[in-house]
């Protein structure tokens, strides 16, 4: 089974976030509105639920950084990959027996941050995609 994290070339092994993702959920819905305020509601699609999840690597060397940054350059918000993060109620395990889910990202926004030294951090907003 897949490690929490996504792999990047030119890194050994999955790049894992900090513990502090987050998802945030938004249901694309149509909506037609009648007189005195009466509306009708469907969910638009059959994946009508948009998930965005934040993430920080915060850290990390400048070299992994700079790796970091050219995999997200690499797929240009257009190529997805496969992600995968805690879930409790997957019933899927890691190699390491936590629950986890993997789902297809594209990542819309990233930016690199100077922490000090060498240690740099990236943050970067992964939108899920439904496809194959």
């Amino acid at each position: 089974m897949p490690d929490i994290g996504f792999a990047v070339p030119g890194i050994t092994g999955q790049v894992v976030p900090d513990r502090t993702l987050s998802r945030s959920s938004k249901p694309k819905v149509r909506t037609a509105t009648f007189g005195d305020g009466y509306e009708q509601r469907i969910a638009d699609g059959l994946n009508s639920i948009e998930e965005t999840y934040s993430l920080t690597f915060n850290n990390r060397t400048k070299a992994e950084a700079d790796d970091i940054i050219a995999f997200f350059d690499s797929n240009k918000g257009v190529s997805s990959f496969s992600f995968t993060y805690p879930d409790s109620n997957s019933g899927t395990n890691d190699s390491a027996g936590n629950p986890v889910t993997t789902i297809k990202v594209v990542c819309d926004t990233y930016n690199l941050r100077y922490i000090n030294d060498d240690f740099y951090g990236v943050n970067a907003s992964f939108r899920r995609v439904y496809e194959p």
